[in-house]
């Protein structure tokens, strides 16, 4: 059975995101916590990536070690910086479908 991690990132808190969401994502597959995990960027957490150069870099190095990051286009849209995150390597489209298949799976999805 695969240990899956499945977090969904709200928040624009700078140190929320740097000593919980980044920290947690990263060290879970670094050291074999979760054999997959799969960050959701949505909302304000998407403007904290495209402007803080910190998070960004957090994020950046998340993706290169495996840790799988989507972000929601319609936010991106909406905030213009969908070719900012784009830029970090993020998976950026439609989200809806992915979260109520997060919620539908029964699997547990940590909200932050």
């Amino acid at each position: 059975m695969t240990k899956k991690a499945k977090i969904l990132w709200t928040t624009d808190n700078k140190e929320t995101a740097l000593h919980m969401v980044c920290l947690y994502a990263h060290n879970a597959l670094l050291k074999g916590w979760m054999d997959e995990v799969e960050v959701l960027v949505w909302g304000a957490s998407q403007r904290l990536i495209a402007e803080d150069a910190d998070v960004r870099a957090k994020v950046e190095a998340m993706i290169r070690d495996g840790v799988k990051v989507v972000a929601c286009l319609k936010c991106a849209d909406t905030m213009d910086i969908t070719k900012p995150l784009q830029t970090c390597g993020i998976d950026v489209h439609y989200t809806g479908e992915l979260l109520s298949s997060w919620i539908n799976s029964g699997e547990t999805v940590i909200s932050v």
